[in-house]
This record gives C-alpha cells, structure tokens and sequence, in this order.
C-alpha cells in the first residue's frame, strides 16, 4: 500500500508541474514583438529554450518573466518568454529542459502571413448562395416571398444570390452588407496585397479582376437585389426555420409553408418591430443597413474600373439608398421566428457617417461632408463595444466604425483630433481589459469574441494610420492577433486551416463538415465565450469528449466540437472583417 500510496503522488506531483507552452503558431515578422506564454498548477522551474526545428539545435535560452495580473482560476502560474531579439527566418519551437515538453512549431519570417489573405477569400466562396463554387451546385433558386414591402404578401421577388451567413444558410444584409463594404475598404487600402486566380464565379481561372474584387461584386449584386426601388429596402432572407439539423444547401429541407427547399421569405426593412411568430424584433428606422449599403455602393462607383455600367448602377444606388436612410433614422433588427436568437443592431450613426464619408468621396458634394461629421459626434463611442465590458448579441454592429478612418481625412485637424481620440479612447479601454487577465487579450467574451478581436486589431491598425507616425499600440496589436493564433488557453488557431499543419478548429459546426467531412480553410469561427454565456444557451451539446479539457477554465471556454454552435461556428461576416488585419500583417 505504501509503494501505491508514494506512486499516486509521483503521479500527482507530476501531473502539476506539466508546463503548457502556447505561441502564434503562424508566426512572427522578424522586427516586432514576440512572446510566449507558459502556463502551470506549480511554478516553472525549469529552463526553456528557443530551439531552430529543422536541426534541433538551440538558439537561445529564454528568461521567464512571472506574469501577476489575472488568472482564470484553474492554473495559478503564468509566465511569458519573450524572444523578440531573435530575427533570424526559420522554423522554431519552444521546449522545456525538464519534462522536454514543446511548444507548436512556428516560423521567424517577413512573410509569414503571406497569401493568408486569399485562404480567407477561398472560405468566403464556400459560403456562396445561388451557385456555390465549392460544392459546384446551384441552390435557394425561389429566394423569395416577400412581406411588410409596399407589395402583397408572398409576392415572389428576386433575392437569389448573396452569402449563407454562417453554418445555417440564412442571408442577412445586416452583415453582408458590412462584410461588402469591408472588403472594399481593404482594397483601397492594400490593393497591391491580392491575387487574380479565380473567375467571377469562384472557379479558378483568372479573370483579370483581384479576387477580393470579385467577391466583393458577389456581395454587391446582391445588395443591389435587396434594394429593388429607390424607396425599399429588404433586409433579410429566410429566419430560423432554416434550423432543421444538417443539410446541404441544395436541398434544404426547411419548409416555410411552400414545401421543403421551396420559396422563403424575404423581409422588406421598414423601421418596425417585425416576426411572424411570438418572437419580435425592435425596430425604429433602417439608416444602420442604409448607412452601410451606401458606403458599399459608393465605393464600388470609384472603383470598378472593368465595368462603367456596373460602376454607374452602383452611382445611382447609393444616391437612393443612403436618401432612404436620411429619411428613416433608426435601426432595423434581424428577424426570429423558433427561437429568441437574432441580430440585436441598436446602433445607425456610426453607419450614415461612414456612408455619407463615401458619398463624398464620391460626389464632391459638402452637404454630404457636414452630415458625416454631425453623425460622427453623435456616434463618438458611444456606438462602440471597445468601452463597454458587456452588450447583448450584435447589438453594437458592427464592431469597426470605418466612418471616424474615412472622415479622418476629409476633416481640419481640430475635428481629425476628435476622431483620433474616440478610436483612442476605445483601445484604450480594451487595453486595461487586458491587463486584467494573463494573455492580455482586451475583448469581452461575449458571443463572437473572435469579430471582436479582428476589429479591435483593424481599429489599432486604423488608428496608427490617422495618427501617421504612432508606435503607441505595436505590442497590444501583436498580441491580439497572437490570441487569434494560439496563444491562447486552447494552443489552437481561430481560423479553419490557419496555419495548415497546426492546430485549428477542424469539427467545425456546418454541414459541409457535418455531412460530407469538407474542411475548408479560412473561416474564422464565433471563439470562446463566458462560460455563463455558454450554459445558458439552447441545444448546445458535444459530439465528443472535450479535447481541451485539462486547460478548460470556469471563466471562458471554447471547444473544436460540430455540436458547439456558439464557439466553434465559422461566420461570413467575421471572415470578411478579417481581411484588413491579414491584409496588414501579410507581406
């Protein structure tokens, strides 16, 4: 019994003093900033070293710096490594002296991110409506019935096209209008950064248009659907219903009353509460989608360059829209209909500033330049989740105001100083969110955290360039993109694929993945969430154990699990608004 006894607190003692050790696995530019972070139940004793993978032999022996702000309260022993003065390109990995343990391999190199922009876009393809180049078929071809429009119910309108918004196969413009527009944007700003390898269609075969471009116009005809008069606007197609198990989406079997893989319905914004069952939304206007299709459609004017009738369709429709939205301030919401669920947009000035910014641009006209800035002052921060610690679903969306960025130089330094400060202001208030807990990682762990992070990435990358010359946040932006990449409690990839041989969400919650075992790289799925968050969620419920178990904590969780639809849910819109950020970081 002795020999027993002494066994059991080898066994003990050993498993307390396992050191996990947790890096970008993509990797790190040779000149910024790079740690590790180590975790233990005991304190680390033991050296570590940097170690180059291809010859195993060490490069440096690394100090560890004890980290004492925060802990999530299943290991009380946090550390980080810090090697940012190794600049040497190569492949490297961490390993312990001790028990020998290793960290995921990584590379040291100024092209580490490169293309990882286009991987997102192959994700972006996967989630086409109407023809679906990833699947080679063509579905939803009745989309749709419409209802609250200036028409009779069910009257068919043609809303075929556009992107399932995520795992179900509802379309929203609530995001593909911002996903639309944010692709845009990161064109004008990195235009030299994407590739021609696809058609129009998705099919590889260049077609002398970047492909960012191409999908961009995807999202553009649809939005120019959803806008069918100069004075109607729908805003979604299809609701929860959709959610009927797996299915593929050429033959859905969702029934909304015409038989299944039939007609849906297509919603018509009109700036009240709609639901055509128990559940309702609020609503008091539609300047939110307004202010951001405008966005989108003015800035298609200025720059399709291959098409001047396509260019002049996308002129005129931002005239009308963004009117719409000066004629219905307010916010339109998502609809339910089985379950509570639903996008919970409250907020519109951040999208007319952004909007009426582009019209600008666009028309030169400066009634539109002095309504972007009065929209700017009313939405300040006050529209932001970055100096909020909670808000409900979607509520503050969407969570970048590329408005303040594009006003910013439209503007005399007076009003560029306010717009500089209210990005600021909200950075800074993530930043001492993140001093609170050991990856220092500044998001609230609401649902999406990982469109969080993204945002908060392209707001700092944002804020630098209006400030021109500022180093200010270098380090905080590396470590929310490291967060992203496994330097996290899970040591796992937030994006389908990323990095290919590393760890990331494979079992990911889709049907693609449920039915046919298709992992397509790029989606960016929803991330962890409070673990209240978590346990109060219907039909949540693991296919398998849970793999990350042993570094699980009461705070946050996340699981690479196809039955965890509200951490492991790759979404369109978080992929497309991370496109700025991997655009950035790419060489």
């Amino acid at each position: 019994m002795r020999i027993l006894f002494l066994l059991l607190l080898f066994f003990q003692a050993t498993a307390q003093e396992k050191v996990y050790l947790r890096v970008n696995q993509l990797g790190y530019l040779p000149r910024e900033t790079k740690t590790a972070l180590l975790f233990s139940k005991a304190p680390v004793k033991q050296k570590v070293k940097l170690v180059e993978a291809e010859t195993g032999r060490p490069v440096a022996t690394l100090k560890l710096k004890k980290v004492t702000h925060g802990n999530w309260g299943v290991f009380d022993h946090y550390y980080e490594a810090d090697f940012s003065k190794i600049t040497q390109p190569g492949q490297y990995y961490l390993e312990t002296s001790g028990t020998g343990e290793r960290s995921s391999a990584f590379r040291i190199d100024q092209a580490a991110y490169s293309g990882h922009q286009e991987t997102l876009l192959t994700f972006m393809r996967q989630q086409r409506c109407g023809y679906n180049p990833a699947l080679d078929v063509h579905c939803h071809q009745k989309d749709g019935y419409s209802f609250y429009g200036p028409m009779k119910d069910t009257t068919w309108v043609d809303v075929t096209g556009g992107w399932h918004d995520a795992g179900d196969q509802l379309k929203y413009l609530i995001t593909s209008s911002y996903a639309t527009a944010h692709m845009l944007k990161t064109w004008e700003l990195y235009p030299e950064k994407f590739k021609d390898a696809v058609d129009a269609l998705g099919r590889p075969s260049p077609n002398g248009i970047p492909d960012i471009l191409d999908e961009a116009k995807w999202g553009l005809d649809w939005l120019l659907k959803m806008h069918p008069t100069p004075h109607t606007l729908i805003h979604q197609v299809a609701d929860d219903r959709d959610h009927k198990g797996y299915k593929m989406p050429d033959n859905d079997n969702s029934d909304y009353g015409w038989g299944a893989n039939s007609f849906r319905p297509a919603y018509f914004a009109n700036g009240q509460p709609q639901g055509l069952s128990k559940y309702q939304s609020s609503a008091t206007g539609l300047a939110n989608l307004a202010g951001r299709c405008a966005a989108a459609f003015a800035m298609a004017a200025r720059i399709w360059k291959y098409d001047e009738g396509f260019a002049q369709k996308c002129k005129a429709a931002a005239r009308s829209v963004y009117a719409l939205g000066r004629e219905k301030e307010g916010y339109q919401q998502g609809n339910s209909y089985s379950a509570p669920y639903r996008y919970n947009e409250d907020t519109w000035n951040d999208d007319m500033e952004w909007g009426a910014a582009e019209m600008y641009l666009l028309f030169q006209e400066p009634e539109y330049l002095e309504q972007a800035k009065q929209y700017a002052l009313k939405s300040n921060t006050a529209d932001s989740w970055t100096v909020k610690d909670t808000t409900d679903h979607y509520r503050l969306y969407p969570f970048l105001n590329f408005g303040h960025y594009v006003l910013h130089g439209l503007v005399d330094k007076d009003f560029q100083k306010k717009l500089e400060g209210y990005y600021a202001d909200g950075i800074e208030y993530t930043l001492a969110r993140a001093r609170k807990n050991p990856y220092k990682i500044g998001v609230p762990f609401i649902w999406c955290s990982n469109n969080l992070a993204t945002s908060l990435a392209a707001q700092i990358i944002l804020y630098q360039k209006m400030a021109a010359t500022t180093t200010k946040y270098d380090s905080y932006l590396v470590l929310q993109r490291d967060w992203l990449f496994g330097r996290n409690p899970w040591g796992t990839s937030m994006f389908s694929g990323i990095p290919e041989n590393g760890e990331h969400p494979r079992e990911v919650h889709t049907s693609l993945y449920a039915l046919k075992k298709m992992e397509i790289p790029g989606g960016l799925v929803d991330g962890p969430v409070y673990a209240s968050i978590y346990n109060s969620l219907i039909g949540v419920q693991l296919v398998h154990p849970d793999e990350f178990a042993e570094v699980q904590n009461r705070f946050v969780t996340y699981h690479d699990d196809l039955g965890d639809y509200s951490t492991n849910e790759p979404t369109m819109d978080g992929t497309a608004g991370s496109l700025l950020m991997m655009a950035h970081f790419s060489e």
